[in-house]
């Protein structure tokens, strides 16, 4: 028996908050050249089922290379372009982007593991925390979802493959191979 109720797509007040490299384009360390970027497979369709379901999506990217003086906000800006380019979706594609721009050892506000960004993104847009979802590749994703009180998503497509995740010991962690094989299971 489904006891999960079924929401039209106005009525679902979910979203997805998705980390950038890693989980939506390949990781490329540090990168700056929109002609690096890459889109991990299945993330078209999986972009697509999630709002054809009704789900607003957010990108939280942490960029500690702005911070370190290794290249700028608009070559940041430029690869966004670039993604969204490449996805080829109908704009606008995100219901927000957070970009933090800070390096490890500065002070600040929304740079994963805070949650600080999802928690005013969920009360700007209504949202049901219980219908949020942080993904991502790296342990700062899942620490910021958790730290927000929402479910984290661990993919393999990026820091860690299945095994890594393992040995990160992290309870309860439901670990899928990419995006588009989470979002299968979203209604």
């Amino acid at each position: 028996m489904d006891i999960e109720p079924r929401h039209s797509p106005a009525e679902n007040r979910g979203a997805l908050f998705l980390d950038r490299d890693g989980t939506l384009i390949f990781d490329k360390h540090y990168l700056s050249d929109p002609a690096g970027v890459e889109l991990i497979p299945g993330v078209i369709d999986a972009l697509v089922r999630a709002r054809a379901l009704g789900y607003k999506l957010f990108i939280l990217t942490n960029q500690s290379g702005i911070g370190r003086g290794m290249y700028t906000l608009d070559d940041v800006h430029r690869c966004n372009d670039r993604m969204d380019e490449l996805l080829g979706l109908p704009r606008p594609i995100w219901d927000g982007i957070c970009i933090a721009t800070e390096a490890p050892h500065e002070p600040s506000p929304y740079r994963k593991p805070s949650p600080a960004y999802i928690l005013e993104t969920i009360a700007q847009h209504g949202l049901d925390p219980a219908r949020c979802w942080m993904i991502g590749d790296r342990q700062s994703d899942i620490d910021a979802g958790r730290n927000a009180h929402i479910h984290a998503i661990a993919v393999c497509t990026g820091k860690h493959d299945a095994a890594g995740w393992a040995q990160l010991a992290l309870p309860g962690l439901p670990v899928y191979a990419d995006l588009a094989e989470f979002v299968a299971t979203l209604r």
